[in-house]
């Protein structure tokens, strides 16, 4: 049977109330860099050579309270696999155990990383994920602002998902399969 060995603890998303002033704070006191925004609804900061590792989900009070109920204000965490291979063989392992497959498996446009995201017994949300862009001095990157649509947060359109995509994202792809009006 099938064990993921994880290499790391990869990266963390907050949902916050105000996503201008969270950039701030991560910059200007904690010391990270913008990677990529997605509109004004998200930003990936980074401290070393990953993409990300904090990414930030702009939501209202309201909803970060909702939210809270169920979830705290954590989105997700990530462990970073070797491949996608190892993404594929863990989603079969997650399957054959009856575990919460909540996305995936997938390929995020902002980083690059193919991902799955799945649920602990208490409803968490952690993700496996596997080759993330890197950003060294070698290898730059010039950060830049995605539009906030389906393939920001998934390029293979969720052909790939063993299980249904959330209902957001299951109405962007609704809206670009519609047929186009002569």
């Amino acid at each position: 049977m099938f064990k993921p060995k994880p290499k790391k603890l990869g990266h963390l998303v907050l949902r916050v109330s105000n996503l201008s002033e969270s950039i701030e704070f991560y910059q200007q006191i904690v010391g990270l860099q913008v990677s990529d925004k997605v509109g004004n609804r998200m930003a990936f900061l980074h401290a070393g050579p990953d993409h990300h590792d904090l990414a930030l989900v702009q939501m209202s009070n309201a909803e970060i309270e909702q939210a809270a109920n169920v979830f705290h204000n954590v989105e997700h965490f990530a462990y970073q696999l070797d491949s996608y291979a190892e993404i594929e063989q863990a989603t079969e392992m997650l399957l054959s155990k009856g575990i919460k497959i909540t996305r995936g498996p997938g390929k995020h446009g902002s980083g690059e990383n193919y991902f799955i995201v799945f649920q602990d017994p208490d409803g968490n949300n952690l993700e496996f994920y596997s080759d993330m862009r890197q950003i060294t001095k070698d290898n730059p990157y010039e950060p830049s602002v995605w539009n906030d649509d389906i393939d920001t947060f998934d390029v293979w359109r969720c052909k790939n998902f063993v299980v249904e995509p959330p209902a957001g994202i299951k109405k962007k792809l609704a809206q670009i399969n519609q047929p186009k009006k002569a």
